[in-house]
């Protein structure tokens, strides 16, 4: 028989041959071809002119990372992702001996779990652990994908309960104190992100080049860079937007191209880590629940989906790559529900009463 392993959707083949399991991969993402090739063994085995394969060697842990995933992850991740999130995760991986020492199709759910209770117990916060969980479920995803050895699954990985995932909502009130306690730069940033609903990362990367001060109302600004495809979009300046990049512009003598938030970093541009200090000062001197940057990218979708924006358009806005995404955000009104119905069935409804009873014809059609 062949089957797909992989988001490549690659071909794989598997069949029994007196007694012993033959499995491998055709790499190829044609289902006839791959049937081709899975006959061709067959018949090769029947002649004798090949014997059973060998299985590949299963690595270990620490060898699959270190040859395959950590350079995988240098060449695809952004040095920031790969900085904060993949090399967090594989130092506690390595660092967790049951994981390192054994071969990949050795690695139980009993031993994540023991992973997870020896983390706990250094008194990490549930979102590290799950951190470290996410990089390890991706290393075991990437070996099934990529036909590590014998590994045909992946045992089960789940997350703990109870993480922070950022989700919450900056009221208006709250959001004028803290723009009015903030220091120009950081209240800049601020201002974009609530008026526009951008990734921090997105809103730091801005340049003068992606922006269109003649599209629309008050102009346009274009994300060129994002976390997947779908971040790339076009969006509409806010006039608070306007003002504030319009400010900037003419402090910098009304550049042509360059960094809106440039700074002597090695990226060129600010990084979340260069305003930690003013947002947390600006908290302070605000009163205001704290909160993360990201927070406000929250805000902004979850007053979008409450003006009643539909899913598919939220997730254009958002750049989501997902219309899935979008939907924890769009909570339609029971009003909205019931005006989409009658406009559905409006048309039948005008049927309805004049042919309400055949022959007798409805009096509001006659007194018309």
């Amino acid at each position: 028989m062949i089957y797909k392993r992989g988001k490549n959707g690659i071909y794989w083949y598997r069949f029994m041959w007196h007694g012993k399991l033959v499995r491998e991969s055709t790499k190829q993402g044609n289902d006839k071809v791959a049937r081709q090739m899975e006959a061709a063994h067959r018949t090769s085995l029947a002649k004798g002119e090949v014997g059973i394969r060998e299985k590949k060697p299963v690595p270990t842990l620490k060898e699959f990372i270190r040859g395959r995933f950590e350079p995988w992850c240098r060449a695809t991740a952004s040095p920031r992702t790969w900085r904060d999130h993949y090399a967090v995760g594989i130092g506690a991986i390595l660092g967790f001996q049951p994981f390192a020492s054994n071969r990949l199709n050795e690695i139980t759910s009993e031993h994540i779990a023991q992973f997870v209770m020896a983390r706990q117990a250094r008194g990490l916060a549930v979102s590290t652990i799950n951190g470290n969980l996410r990089v390890l479920r991706r290393i075991f995803g990437l070996a099934v994908e990529w036909g590590a050895g014998a590994i045909e699954s992946m045992p089960k990985i789940k997350r703990l309960p109870g993480e922070n995932h950022r989700e919450h909502v900056i009221g208006p009130d709250e959001e004028a104190r803290y723009l009015a306690a903030a220091p120009s730069l950081l209240a800049s940033v601020a201002r974009v992100l609530f008026d526009t609903g951008m990734r921090p990362d997105e809103a730091f990367r801005l340049k003068w080049e992606a922006i269109t001060w003649v599209n629309g109302r008050c102009g346009t600004l274009l994300v060129t860079h994002g976390k997947t495809a779908a971040a790339r979009r076009l969006l509409p300046m806010t006039p608070g937007v306007r003002a504030t990049l319009e400010a900037r512009w003419r402090a910098q003598g009304c550049p042509v191209e360059g960094r809106v938030f440039g700074a002597p970093t090695q990226s060129g541009h600010i990084e979340g880590s260069s305003l930690v200090k003013q947002h947390r000062r600006a908290l302070q001197h605000s009163g205001v629940r704290p909160f993360v940057l990201y927070s406000i990218r929250h805000t902004f979708l979850t007053r979008l989906g409450a003006s009643g924006c539909d899913a598919w358009t939220l997730a254009r806005i958002a750049g989501h790559s997902s219309v899935a995404m979008s939907n924890r955000y769009v909570h339609p009104q029971e009003d909205a529900v019931l005006a989409a119905m009658e406009k559905l069935g409006g048309h039948k409804t005008g049927h309805r009463e004049v042919e309400e009873v055949r022959g007798q014809p409805d009096p509001k059609v006659l007194n018309a």
